[in-house]
């Protein structure tokens, strides 16, 4: 499913039209990624957590030169952590 399919399955279930479907998807999804910019966490209880885990700085090897040592900078990661309630339904 991708986001497309998304916005058309909760339109027929809600009874909205695609754009207000689409509207609240968008917003759903943009207040997730402004949470996680600021550094905070957003857990839906039964679904899962979504955070921000920090990468140190670390060596790596260029593909195309793998003699070739360079460092990867550090960086800050989006994760995704499934709930319990999702895992359940998701092996039944």
């Amino acid at each position: 499913m991708n986001k497309a399919d998304l916005i058309a399955t909760l339109a027929d279930k809600t009874g909205n039209t695609k754009k207000d479907a689409e509207v609240f998807v968008n917003e759903f999804l943009g207040t997730i990624q402004t949470a996680l910019v600021k550094g905070d966490k957003v857990q839906l209880i039964g679904f899962g957590t979504f955070e921000t885990r920090k990468r140190a700085a670390r060596q790596g090897r260029n593909p195309r030169k793998p003699d070739e040592v360079m460092t990867i900078k550090a960086s800050t990661a989006p994760v995704f952590k499934a709930g319990k309630a999702l895992k359940d339904a998701v092996n039944k």
